[in-house]
């Protein structure tokens, strides 16, 4: 197998990993809580977090993330108060959907984006508007 075919692969089975675990989180009961927690710690490490991949500006964030997990594409587009990050297609969430898993958004994905994006601009507000787990895209609007 080459690396293009052996990376693709890996990603989606990451992709699916986290789905099942979002599904068995629920199962168990203890989903909300979970996230609770796994928020407050991506607030906490945001700044690490994105250290660790070589963010540096919080765009960046959407760009770097869509090339080590290859999820979703994002669309960076700039505004005079931040910038709004938009995709219509994301694996883990149609991955979650086909599994009949509750919505894996907040807990793998729009958590550790916010963390790393306040992480580098604390004042940074990070607002998602719609996902694609209830529409057709997902939309993300980030004000500095």
């Amino acid at each position: 197998m080459d690396q293009d075919k052996r990376l693709h692969l890996l990603q989606m089975m990451y992709a699916a990993v986290l789905a099942d675990t979002v599904l068995q989180f629920e199962n168990e009961g203890v989903l909300q809580s979970v996230i609770d927690r796994k928020q407050q710690a991506q607030m906490a490490t945001g700044k690490l977090r994105a250290n660790q991949l070589g963010i540096k500006a919080p765009e960046e964030v959407f760009a770097i993330l869509s090339e080590v997990f290859n999820c979703a594409r994002w669309t960076i587009t700039p505004s005079d108060s931040g910038f709004a990050a938009g995709t219509t297609a994301c694996t883990l969430c149609a991955i979650a959907k086909k599994m009949g898993s509750p919505s894996p958004c907040r807990i793998y994905c729009l958590d550790p984006m916010e963390g790393m994006i306040k992480g580098l601009d604390p004042q940074a507000s990070f607002t998602a508007t719609e996902t694609l787990w209830d529409s057709d895209r997902c939309n993300v609007e980030v004000v500095r």
